[in-house]
């Protein structure tokens, strides 16, 4: 099952569980604008190339909309479709004051030079600057964009709209990002596993981890656990995947991937199946890299009492199924990840004020909304009898569709 089809399915689900009218259900699923455009650039060597862009505005009742632009060779509208919606959930859940957007550009950015990906960047931003804006929809980095890319997006604004830093996230720190926006995501799944351990009374001191995908989610995720005393026996990423019964050295693993770019041959640990280390012998397992990883084939056989879903939708509905069968506890996605974007929520509050605060109070600022929002949905599983997955849709539905009703959606 496709991430539209999963995403659709917990929110007719969830919305049964509220008995939400049918009209007001049916009109949460309708986004709000979808936008296409044509980016013409010349390349380097002089011919021309056309790339097509998308944003997809899915709702803006609780706040401006929010989400990632990716560059990717299979940007599918129906994806993005799907992954705005879920930013609309997500925002939600963690209760920031936001909608849900998504969007992206069809184009493979290891094919394009820098100068040609700014051109791509400042072409796209041109078509869509006045559907964009702080209070409208602010986009951030999502797969082949980072930093560099937000900031292109902010100068190109900026010319049409005057300075506006809050235009967009994960900017540069020298152009108004926020501290602690790079770890964000991984410290956000150290928060919200803490706060589901301590809930069956145990922490992540001396219980054991594996975790699957070593990129930005994945390494901070694996370096803070390591530091809060964490056994990690078992790490994978595209390049490999080693074990170590006894646990990994982090920051070794780390110094080692930095020095050769991958995870093989690294001398403290053995190398493994990468397809063996989902169903490896753990307490905590965390997924951190594609969707779908787990599936009918494997769910039977994985023995971690714990799953946190740091990656989007890496559990599908039949291994859900199955590993609930189990008595496995699944964080789900939509709140387990949402780290990163209150990191970004923060970084345009602190643009809004033009007051930028130290990292200390951007961690104790992600640890209290993580801690409350993990206590929000065990309220909801309480009130419904349903798992932590339906516990964090009805909450980011029911946030949603009250203040839908609040403002006269009828009208």
């Amino acid at each position: 099952m496709n991430a539209l089809a999963a995403t659709n399915r917990n929110f007719r689900l969830a919305s049964r569980l509220l008995g939400l009218d049918s009209k007001l259900e049916k009109s949460l699923l309708i986004p709000f604008r979808e936008i296409k455009v044509e980016c013409t650039i010349p390349k380097d060597d002089g011919t021309l190339a056309s790339y097509v862009g998308f944003r997809v505005q899915h709702d803006n009742a609780r706040g401006p909309m929010k989400g990632g632009i990716r560059y990717h060779p299979e940007v599918d509208p129906d994806e993005v479709n799907a992954l705005a919606q879920l930013m609309t959930w997500k925002t939600a859940v963690a209760d920031i004051p936001y909608g849900g957007a998504k969007g992206g550009i069809g184009c493979n950015p290891r094919d394009l030079s820098k100068s040609e990906l700014e051109r791509l960047t400042r072409v796209f931003t041109q078509k869509i600057h006045d559907l964009i804006g702080i209070h409208t929809d602010v986009p951030a980095p999502d797969m082949g964009t980072n930093a560099q890319t937000m900031a292109w997006i902010l100068d190109e604004y900026s010319k049409f709209h005057g300075h506006s830093p809050a235009v967009v996230t994960g900017k540069p720190i020298d152009l108004g990002g926020s501290l602690g926006r790079e770890a964000a995501t991984g410290r956000g799944v150290v928060y919200a596993t803490e706060a589901l351990l301590a809930e069956y009374g145990k922490s992540i001191k001396g219980m054991t981890f594996v975790i699957q995908g070593f990129g930005n989610v994945g390494s901070w995720a694996s370096r803070l656990i390591h530091e809060k005393g964490g056994k990690i026996i078992a790490v994978s990423d595209i390049t490999g995947a080693v074990k170590n019964p006894n646990g990994i050295d982090i920051p070794e693993l780390l110094k080692h991937k930095e020095a050769s770019g991958s995870l093989k041959s690294f001398s403290g640990g053995d190398s493994m199946d990468p397809n063996e280390l989902l169903v490896h012998e753990c307490d905590v397992l965390i997924p951190c890299a594609l969707g779908g990883v787990l599936n009918r084939e494997n769910a039977a056989d994985v023995k971690a009492k714990f799953i946190i879903e740091a990656a989007n939708h890496p559990t599908d509905p039949e291994a859900d199924e199955i590993l609930s069968k189990k008595g496995v506890i699944i964080l789900p996605d939509i709140y387990a990840n949402a780290g990163g974007v209150t990191v970004s929520y923060f970084e345009w509050v602190q643009n809004i004020q033009g007051f930028m605060w130290d990292e200390e109070r951007v961690n104790m600022e992600l640890k209290k909304y993580m801690t409350q929002a993990f206590h929000n949905i065990k309220n909801m599983c309480q009130t419904h009898d349903c798992s932590l997955r339906m516990g964090a849709f009805t909450l980011g539905v029911n946030r949603v569709a009250r203040a839908t009703i609040l403002r006269g959606w009828e009208a």
